[in-house]
């Protein structure tokens, strides 16, 4: 038997959908207005976005006019974006470490922490390559990363959330590197255990990806409201990139 994969496992797993349904989509939506004036991004545009899981960032994007292509790699998320879609809205099984299309976007984005899965960094890097290669001359990529300083500082290490009747117990701690998150239930007599682990990279990290990979960093942000980014307060890492 070969070795579990965790984010083939969780993500495509409907716990995890229970687990994080109360995700604010109103911030969500004022994040990608942002983005669309900062960036200036209309209906002229083709934006990728990466790791798209059900789509929610994908069809608030396409509501406003733009071209949008969404890729997952969990057949159950995009099963259920596939219901949204529409001309100028499409969605693909795919995996981020495979190329897809060449010279095609004018923008890619990668949001809510949706990258530093992989056990080797060259898998990483294979992400930026290819967003290299799918972007056109002068694209952008922009990646929205947790902070890793202000996570680590604010580790909480053991926690408890009951949603939908379900008891979810989340244990949390840094290893090797990751942030590792295990997360243990019971539902309808059967138990299940499942883990996330996301390297812990930041800004300079990212960069030296990016720079090696043909892209230049543009802007750091450290919010959804696009205010400066601090290593010691910010909520989040938000790159832009330029090819």
């Amino acid at each position: 038997m070969g070795e579990r994969i965790w984010y083939k496992d969780w993500f495509n797993s409907p716990y995890y959908h229970v687990l994080y349904k109360n995700r604010d989509d109103k911030e969500a939506a004022a994040f990608i207005s942002q983005l669309i004036e900062n960036l200036h991004i209309n209906s002229t545009h083709k934006v990728w976005d990466l790791a798209c899981g059900k789509g929610r960032h994908s069809v608030y994007l396409n509501s406003k006019g733009i071209q949008v292509i969404g890729t997952d790699l969990a057949e159950n998320s995009i099963e259920e974006a596939l219901k949204s879609a529409n001309e100028r809205l499409e969605f693909f099984v795919h995996d981020m470490r495979t190329p897809f299309r060449i010279n095609y976007f004018d923008f890619v984005f990668n949001l809510f922490t949706s990258i530093g899965y992989f056990d080797r960094s060259q898998d990483t890097y294979k992400v930026f390559q290819n967003v290299a290669q799918a972007l056109k001359p002068d694209g952008c990529f922009v990646l929205d990363f947790f902070n890793c300083k202000k996570v680590t500082d604010c580790l909480i290490p053991h926690e408890i959330k009951t949603i939908e009747g379900i008891r979810f117990e989340i244990f949390k701690k840094v290893e090797d590197g990751k942030i590792v998150k295990r997360i243990e239930f019971d539902d309808k007599g059967e138990t299940y255990f499942f883990e996330e682990k996301v390297a812990l990279l930041n800004k300079e990290n990212f960069t030296d990806m990016a720079v090696k990979a043909g892209l230049s960093l543009q802007n750091v942000f450290g919010d959804y409201h696009l205010n400066s980014f601090d290593a010691d307060t910010s909520e989040r890492l938000i790159l832009i990139f330029k090819k």
